[in-house]
């Protein structure tokens, strides 16, 4: 009989030392690992070694800087959220860095390092046994090259996760900035490897179901971010067709555009979220993940956002995970944008608060197992084997 369990606390106080007095304390008994989600507009490198110099030796510390920060009270902004684990689970930590020149080479070195933490080799991992939690500098758009390094020893790992994030996403003015005990790093990704019998999965969820309506990218840019024709026409022109507006209505986030009508990839019976972002003045469009030519992608539609996260926590979640005691989760900002776009920012804040023990934020993109994602929220979460024994 297994379980992990986590305790959460907030704080808003902009001095370090005080938030990291606050944070540590709020705790309680000391972690196995502490997971850190801060806002950007903090001096990262104050914060994180205030709260290492109150945490045990023995307690692990990762982080990221976010886009706003999730809590049992809902959606946050300006703060820290300091989440707990304990329990009956193992994790290794490893840091790749260099991440937007050689981004397989950095995904390859984290796994490894966080392998040898446990005592064995990537391709020695019991992937029934373990799961690894990802945060890599999302401004470097590079999470399929990330993932391709980390998972070329033992593609069977699942691996979730998210993109260190800032309140201005603009990677020419702002940073992202990861945190794994005692450092913290830019152009760099994280994973933290967790080995335990106790019950877990990784989820994701989206506000969106599949319309049976296709498109073929039929020509993309060098980049592969950028589709220049959709069905053999230009892109966006395309794009405004199927959707019926004005290529002026398309970019992510606008009522009609790409935020109501974006794109999925199939594999097998699931959908994948892979959303266009916005058009080009030259009528392409750039995409948030890379495109192959000739890929058929699927028309999704919105259905009710808060109503599909409600239900997630209080359905899905419950299903897939015995007595769920702890949810980590990764929430697109696209999401917030959409949200926001639709003046629904507070009721979805509350449906956040029907996860059970959440910490987490608003993330620059997803990873779920191989697949970088959008407009996705994705979840690692964990239970507990025997509840009965545990209360």
């Amino acid at each position: 009989m297994a379980s992990i369990v986590m305790t959460t606390a907030r704080s808003h106080a902009a001095d370090p030392l005080t938030a990291a007095e606050a944070l540590v304390g709020g705790l309680g008994a000391p972690p196995r690992l502490a997971v850190m989600f801060a806002s950007s507009d903090r001096d990262q490198r104050a914060l994180h070694a205030a709260v290492r110099a109150r945490l045990p030796a023995t307690t692990r510390l990762v982080g990221a800087t976010t886009a706003g920060e999730i809590d049992h009270d809902g959606l946050h902004t300006g703060s820290v959220v300091l989440a707990g684990l304990t329990g009956d689970f193992e994790v290794g930590l490893g840091l790749g860095k260099n991440l937007s020149e050689a981004p397989i080479e950095a995904g390859a070195a984290a796994m490894a390092q966080a392998c040898a933490e446990l005592g064995t080799a990537p391709e020695d991992l019991d992937t029934a046994r373990c799961v690894g939690l990802v945060i890599d500098d999302g401004f470097r758009y590079k999470k399929e090259e990330l993932l391709i390094g980390m998972l070329d020893r033992n593609p069977g790992v699942v691996l979730v996760g998210g993109g260190a994030s800032n309140t201005i996403f603009d990677p020419s003015v702002a940073q992202t900035h990861v945190h794994v005990d005692g450092e913290v790093a830019t152009d760099a990704a994280l994973i933290a490897l967790f080995r335990t019998d106790a019950p877990w999965a990784a989820l994701r969820s989206h506000w969106y179901e599949p319309t049976g309506q296709t498109l073929t990218i039929t020509r993309v840019d060098d980049s592969c971010t950028r589709a220049l024709e959709i069905d053999g026409q230009p892109a966006a022109r395309r794009y405004a067709e199927l959707l019926g507006v004005s290529v002026d209505e398309l970019e992510f986030g606008l009522p009609r555009g790409f935020s109501e009508r974006p794109t999925g990839i199939r594999v097998g019976r699931e959908i994948f979220l892979r959303s266009p972002w916005k058009p080009l003045p030259d009528g392409s469009i750039l995409f948030a993940n890379m495109l192959d030519e000739g890929a058929e992608l699927e028309l999704m539609r919105r259905v009710d956002m808060v109503q599909s996260t409600r239900d997630f926590f209080t359905i899905e979640l419950p299903r897939r995970v015995q007595s769920p005691t702890a949810a980590l989760l990764f929430h697109c900002g696209g999401r917030m944008w959409t949200a926001h776009s639709h003046g629904v920012v507070e009721q979805l804040s509350q449906a956040f608060t029907a996860a059970p023990t959440p910490a987490g934020m608003n993330v620059c993109f997803e990873l779920f197992c191989g697949f970088a994602i959008n407009t996705t929220l994705t979840v690692l979460a964990f239970g507990d084997s025997n509840p009965r024994a545990s209360s």
